[in-house]
């Protein structure tokens, strides 16, 4: 494992992560507004070089084959300018001949920076006896063009200050938004070629330009969005596919958010409630945790608060939409949340708090947010409004703030983001289900408050040669943070009719934190 948090750099990665779904809307644009799959004409080719140099060195790339997968930006303008994802080939660590079959990994965001993930792809095991390949997804970083929008990480660094659905947080991420969109544009980048489909179909491009007959599938968060889209219009060449944390395409939208977090959220309380110790010490902690939503909106905190990694006291702001979407960030730890929400009620923020800080140092330059806005613009939010996500939320959870409810955790703003950002409505094209019969392993942890675990089932039941794994106590992206994942996932590559799920027998979540009363 890398020297730094898994769960800080998770949080990072899964920014967005993929918090809604719902129903296709009657008012979808039909399937001839946008291409299904793209031109099988269009040309693409693997053109080696030197592996990308991180802030932080890692270690698995020393060892690595890297280059460029050059690919057209939009495979419906045959004849237009080309693009060049970065790729990584990690050999396999077994001494002896690996398998023939590597692993292509399709990383969470969407937007996130897929290098980073590579040491808990490692320290997981992904290329213990197969070759572990990375692929930069289209705009992210160590890609050619870059989608990043130093302009929105400055924003995220300045919000912490800010009422969470604040006036001035909402004027100014729009400007972040805007300035973004009119640098990419001037550049001549074709914002609306940054797509799921599109994406897809670089992921084919690649297995046959690195000459690959067969390959195996790993894709987490939005990454699992990728690889259903991927397996439906790809299908050749897929040995096994495995997806975790999962966003179903044919449910993605933004109101359903509200049911996916209200799931996670509520199997963390559920879970303190049938473990006596929990029960014992937090009787209420559902009541406190609506308690302190309403209290915190009514009567925001503002603090002086040093980051979590040192360095000077910042300005933050608590209040009850910064509350629930440090929740959905994993900040505090599931295990840490009763005991965060008890002292928050009895008059001591200081672990949300600093959780609030960490968001005033920002990796600027890193996350692919422009990728993010066309993914969420043209897939995510058509067919739906403001009033639809504030429904859905007031559904969820009666009696909260509608200043609450109105902003899509983790994505706030998004409606006029997206008429800011103005690429085409893909809905149609996307919202599809996955039917296959490919060897297919299906993970969930009970504690995603990003992707709802029940929302698996959906999936697997299209899925013909399924198997489907509920890790408890886990949240979002499963496989590196349960031993028994890894297992389960490493044996499934090894025999995808018949993987051996025995370890997930008798699983329990961590003891919750007790602090004395």
């Amino acid at each position: 494992m890398p020297q730094h948090s898994f769960h800080a750099v998770a949080a990072a990665a899964a920014l967005v992560c993929l918090t809604a779904f719902g129903p296709t809307p009657g008012g979808a644009a039909s399937p001839a507004a946008q291409p299904a799959g793209p031109s099988p004409a269009a040309p693409s080719r693997f053109v080696p070089g030197p592996c990308p140099k991180p802030p932080e060195p890692i270690e698995a790339l020393s060892g690595a084959r890297c280059g460029f997968l050059e690919v057209p930006e939009s495979r419906s303008r045959p004849g237009g300018r080309t693009i060049k994802l970065a790729v990584a080939v990690i050999p396999a660590v077994t001494p002896a001949k690996p398998a023939q079959d590597p692993v292509v990994f399709m990383a969470g965001g969407p937007g996130a920076d897929t290098f980073d993930d590579i040491p808990f792809l490692v320290g997981s095991g992904l290329n213990k006896d197969r070759d572990l390949i990375i692929m930069a997804q289209r705009g992210n970083l160590y890609d050619r063009p870059n989608l990043a929008c130093p302009e929105i990480d400055r924003f995220n660094a300045q919000a912490v200050g800010l009422g969470y659905d604040s006036q001035q947080a909402e004027q100014l991420m729009l400007k972040a938004v805007k300035d973004c969109r009119s640098r990419l544009t001037a550049e001549g980048i074709d914002l609306s070629a940054y797509n799921t489909t599109e994406n897809a179909a670089d992921f084919a491009d690649l297995r046959k330009a690195l000459g690959i007959p067969r390959w195996n599938v790993y894709g987490y968060s939005y990454g699992s969005n990728l690889a259903l889209t991927y397996l439906r219009l790809h299908p050749e060449g897929i040995r096994a596919f495995a997806i975790d944390s999962i966003t179903p395409p044919q449910h993605v939208t933004l109101p359903w958010t509200w049911a996916s977090t209200a799931e996670g959220i509520d199997a963390i309380l559920e879970a303190c409630a049938a473990e006596p110790a929990c029960k014992d010490r937090y009787p209420d902690v559902r009541r406190t945790l609506t308690e302190q939503v309403r209290k915190l909106e009514a009567h925001p905190l503002t603090l002086n608060v040093a980051p979590p990694g040192g360095g000077k006291p910042v300005k933050v702001v608590l209040d009850g939409g910064a509350l629930l979407n440090l929740i959905v960030a994993f900040t505090p730890r599931p295990e840490d949340l009763p005991a965060a929400l008890d002292e928050l009620g009895n008059g001591n923020p200081q672990r949300f708090a600093q959780a609030r800080a960490a968001g005033s140092v920002q990796k600027v330059g890193m996350f692919a947010h422009g990728l993010t806005e066309s993914v969420v613009c043209g897939e995510w939010a058509p067919g739906y409004s403001e009033t639809d996500v504030l429904k859905a939320g007031r559904k969820t959870y009666p009696g909260w703030p509608d200043t609450v409810l109105a902003q899509v955790p983790q994505l706030p703003f998004q409606y006029p983001a997206c008429r800011i950002w103005n690429v085409p409505d893909r809905a149609a094209a996307q919202r599809l289900p996955t039917v296959s019969s490919v060897p297919a392993l299906v993970i969930s942890g009970t504690f995603d408050v990003k992707t709802g675990a029940s929302w698996a089932k959906d999936v697997a039941r299209n899925l013909s040669r399924s198997t489907s794994v509920l890790v408890p106590g886990i949240g979002h992206w499963v496989v590196p943070q349960s031993p028994c994942a890894q297992s389960v996932l490493a044996s499934f590559f090894a025999r995808p009719t018949a993987p051996d799920t025995a370890c997930v027998d008798g699983l329990k979540p961590k003891p919750f934190t007790i602090i004395p009363k």
